[in-house]
């Protein structure tokens, strides 16, 4: 008995290392340019905090094994975040610029792709004045009447993390997120916990259709990428701005901020952002995973 569980141990694993094999080469083959990328950009991945990355080694080694044919292996473990860098670092220009047609298409196709919701940067035939640019921190705003930094968080680890940005002297553009205290609701407060500051006051055709922009743009949920790290966040917009002379295209809450990695001690970095159709309000707000 135990030289039969023996071999059929051996078998399994024989068969496990076949299949690993075969998931390398498939791999390679499909995501060379990515793959080569990737060997040329290792410093650069470590650099962005990835994190726990899913590990695609043979067993037994730390590496991932690529066929007989290609010596060479790459001694960090995969995320699907990094094919999702590669391809938007092909085509977003070297400069922070307004993106052709054809760039804002092709990167909106992967943003869907890859983060599983519908991105784009046209919504019922309305649009911000670009889709990339440089994103700022913003303060809390307040939720409600007599809302303050005593009140505003739900838990000390919140408090302490998020604390020191303070709050706005005043409004957003659309007031209130909520009547009361006692009115508001788990979505009113994760529109101001993940909210996104637009210049709506330069989308196209804004000035003469104010009233139908502005009931538009309240709350609308926003797609916002970090192409430099492949972190994405479902947020929703909460105010406008900034103003043009701050050099900066859009600003985001602390929540924001902070999960992008666009602390960099300016607090300011590009980002991508684009409407997310969910006329359905299925999409949740906050942090969103890329698909596997």
């Amino acid at each position: 008995m135990a030289v039969g569980r023996k071999r059929n141990y051996e078998k399994l694993k024989d068969k496990w290392i076949k299949k690993h094999e075969e998931l390398s080469a498939d791999l390679f083959t499909k995501h060379r340019e990515s793959l080569d990328w990737l060997s040329k950009n290792t410093k650069q991945i470590a650099a962005t905090s990835l994190g726990s990355l899913i590990l695609l080694a043979s067993p037994g080694s730390p590496t991932l094994r690529l066929p007989d044919t290609q010596a060479q292996t790459f001694p960090i473990e995969l995320d699907s975040k990094i094919f999702l860098i590669s391809d938007l670092e092909k085509l977003l220009p070297q400069e922070i610029r307004e993106l052709t047609p054809d760039e804002e298409e092709k990167i909106g196709q992967i943003l869907s792709r890859d983060f599983g919701v519908k991105a784009t940067a046209v919504l019922d035939g309305k649009r911000l004045n670009r889709s990339y640019g440089l994103i700022g921190a913003e303060q809390h705003l307040a939720r409600f009447p007599g809302d303050n930094m005593s009140a505003h968080f739900d838990n000390p680890e919140e408090a302490r993390l998020h604390y020191s940005s303070g709050m706005a002297p005043g409004l957003s553009a659309w007031g209130y997120f909520a009547p009361s205290k006692e009115q508001m609701t788990e979505e009113d407060k994760d529109r101001e916990r993940y909210y996104i500051a637009v210049q709506t006051f330069l989308a196209p055709d804004f000035n003469q259709k104010v009233e139908q922009y502005r009931d538009f743009f309240r709350f609308r949920k926003m797609l916002v990428v970090n192409p430099q790290n492949g972190k994405g966040i479902v947020t929703a917009i909460g105010d406008a701005g900034p103003a043009v002379w701050t050099g900066k295209h859009l600003g985001g809450s602390p929540e924001v901020m902070k999960y992008l990695e666009r602390q960099d001690g300016r607090a300011r970095g590009p980002v991508l952002y684009y409407f997310i159709d969910d006329s359905q309000n299925v999409v949740p707000l906050g942090p969103i995973d890329v698909v596997k």
